[in-house]
């Protein structure tokens, strides 16, 4: 039986992440971590006769979160021009996974018609952290694999 090697599984500080927002890309320096989720939904069957509770999909909730240090204004404006104008901007998000020391290369995935949800702080003052950051969540409406990863080179035995 064959088995991944540890030289093929990625680190997870290596890669980037770009925002698209009107036009602009913007490469986001300081991105402790981000991550997307595609939440299936379903409802429940039940039918005489058994006891069984089966699942039919009708749905999926695409959502995101991420954790950023305090440097960057760009969520910020975000909601600021939403509590100004009442248009909330909408972003495109391109996150890279790039290990050089695999065998697998490098897998891209974009991520379309973001927009910000729940609390984003408009300032922090803490006086027990020396680095500040703060989490954000996000939604999308379409996900799409712009690279994927190739097969290892090597496989263990």
């Amino acid at each position: 039986m064959s088995f991944l090697l540890a030289q093929d599984t990625v680190n997870g500080a290596e890669g980037k992440v770009i925002v698209t927002i009107d036009g602009k890309n913007i490469e986001i320096a300081g991105m402790k971590k981000i991550q997307t989720m595609a939440g299936i939904q379903s409802q429940e069957m039940r039918t005489v006769g058994t006891r069984i509770v089966q699942q039919k999909n009708n749905g999926v909730k695409l959502t995101g979160s991420g954790n950023i240090y305090y440097y960057t204004e760009l969520f910020e404006d975000m909601v600021l021009e939403y509590i100004n104008t009442g248009r909330m901007p909408q972003f495109d998000l391109q996150i890279t996974n790039n290990d050089p020391t695999t065998s697998i290369g490098s897998r891209v995935m974009g991520y379309y018609g973001c927009q910000l949800i729940g609390d984003i702080p408009l300032s922090i003052l803490d006086d027990e952290q020396a680095m500040l950051a703060y989490d954000f969540n996000f939604s999308y409406t379409r996900p799409a694999r712009l690279q994927g990863f190739t097969e290892p080179q090597k496989l263990g035995v």
